[in-house]
């Protein structure tokens, strides 16, 4: 392992990230904050000699960056970012504990969505666009972000795109990685200029249209209102949103063979299939069983749907209570939890993707029990998964439900009840955002002991990771030369 290296690539990166908090000087000096001016500046040049001492220690390592080196800028990079990113919420004195800013940065750019903010509308506007900000970033991801515009660094980006980008399938699109990066992330901004257009449109104000947008996108789920989009009550802006949200959730792979003129191959993708019917069949179902809580069938479909698809896609946002919804409800929406987006989407979780390979394998091992003789390959549409593939999805499948389960216990041993603690675990880990109970829909963060918030945080950061870029650091020969 070089350090030298580790150190260039996080020195860029930081001062990436210097440059990303000047941005929101922008928001501020429209409407005359001075001081979160000055807190976004001391923030900026804090991160910006950081970076620069560390692109000093590596100046003289060379271009190349090895698959170990990678993983570990790719898994630092997150946790600086919740560390440096979190200096703003401090010098604002919103969050003056580091532990709770460090917890409300890294569920910002891992895109969860959970908040320790009991009051959100009284952020100024440059921190309230900065935690959008952040989401938006840690979307489509903050390393692909810096392969798409540093195109001096190389082919030797391939390794860091590697360990980033989310989904068991993100190797099938990139010829190229820089030409690739910069397609998704033109993709990227070019949905989210769309949804600024129609949410303004539809009625909120351009700054509100700006974050939400950005948090959608992202499938991120931060609002600039306590009542996220349940303030706005307006039917139109809930139906904008769920869109984006389900174009979010989309493997992004299917938009970058749609800009190569490739859309039957896209429209015919199997997970695009079974994800678009886990939404109908969830949003019905959940509709049906909200029924009498609404005056109108319309209003229970609006209501049903939006918590289907935000839960599904892993955003987060409510228009409902969904802790006051009947059992079946409201169990149903936990299983949405744990399924998740499309695989290479900026959602989290499993993946659609990951739990049709999951399904398959388990209908043939059935299958071959009283047919023993018959050699079967597995499929997902016309794409042979070969047994190495299946084997790391059964591998993340078990680590997933394990680290669930210790979440679970040890957030039960904290003091919390058992519908809270398996809900902020399963949130935190899939990047969801609200859970149940405590950590429900109306509910936050800020009464979490200490421990936990650490530990729901380094969840956040496994669970967008996929898990074995973070799992890798705790292994001593990771670290051996």
């Amino acid at each position: 392992m070089s350090f030298s290296v580790i150190s260039r690539f996080l020195g860029i990166f930081l001062c990436i990230l210097a440059l990303t908090q000047l941005t929101s000087i922008i928001p501020s000096a429209i409407y005359n904050e001075t001081d979160t001016i000055v807190h976004f500046v001391i923030s900026a040049i804090i991160c910006a000699i950081i970076g620069m001492g560390l692109l000093l220690f590596g100046k003289s390592a060379g271009e190349t960056i090895k698959r170990r080196d990678a993983i570990a800028v790719v898994a630092i990079s997150w946790i600086a970012f919740g560390i440096l990113g979190a200096i703003p919420f401090m010098l604002e004195s919103v969050l003056t504990n580091p532990i709770d800013a460090f917890f409300e940065t890294v569920s910002g750019v891992t895109t969860t969505g959970s908040t320790v903010i009991t009051d959100i509308e009284s952020l100024s506007h440059g921190l309230l666009f900065w935690r959008s900000l952040i989401q938006w970033l840690g979307g489509m991801g903050i390393i692909v972000l810096f392969i798409a515009v540093l195109p001096q660094l190389g082919v030797s980006v391939r390794q860091l795109f590697r360990s980033e980008v989310p989904g068991p399938i993100k190797e099938s699109i990139k010829p190229k990685l820089k030409h690739t990066a910069s397609i998704l992330w033109k993709i990227y901004l070019g949905i989210t200029l769309s949804e600024i257009l129609l949410l303004i449109i539809a009625g909120m104000s351009p700054f509100d249209a700006v974050c939400h947008s950005f948090t959608t996108m992202a499938t991120g789920g931060y609002s600039t209102k306590d009542a996220s989009i349940a303030y706005f009550s307006s039917a139109y802006i809930d139906v904008i949103i769920i869109f984006f949200m389900f174009a979010a959730g989309v493997n992004f792979n299917l938009y970058y063979l749609i800009a190569n003129g490739d859309w039957k191959k896209a429209i015919r993708n199997s997970e695009l299939k079974v994800y678009i019917g886990i939404l109908i069949c969830s949003g019905l179902l959940v509709s049906i069983s909200i029924l009498n809580q609404h005056p109108t069938i319309l209003e229970a479909l609006r209501h049903g749907f939006f918590q289907s698809v935000s839960m599904t896609t892993t955003t987060g946002y409510a228009t409902d209570d969904f802790d006051l919804y009947p059992s079946f409800a409201r169990l149903l929406l936990v299983v949405l939890m744990f399924i998740g987006a499309s695989a290479s989407s900026t959602g989290g979780s499993i993946k659609v993707s990951r739990i049709m390979v999951l399904l398959k394998a388990a209908y043939f091992e059935i299958y071959q029990t009283f047919r023993p003789q018959v050699v079967v390959s597995l499929k997902i549409g016309k794409s042979v998964i070969q047994d190495d593939m299946v084997k790391s999805i059964l591998a993340f499948f078990i680590l997933f439900i394990l680290i669930f389960v210790i979440g679970t216990l040890f957030m039960a041993a904290l003091g919390l009840d058992i519908v809270t603690a398996f809900s902020a675990t399963i949130a935190a880990l899939g990047n969801i955002g609200p859970g149940l109970a405590k950590v429900g829909a109306t509910q936050n963060y800020a009464h979490i002991p200490a421990p936990g918030k650490l530990f729901l945080a380094f969840a956040m950061i496994i669970g967008r990771l996929e898990l074995l870029t973070i799992l890798v650091l705790f292994s001593p020969k990771f670290w051996k030369q």
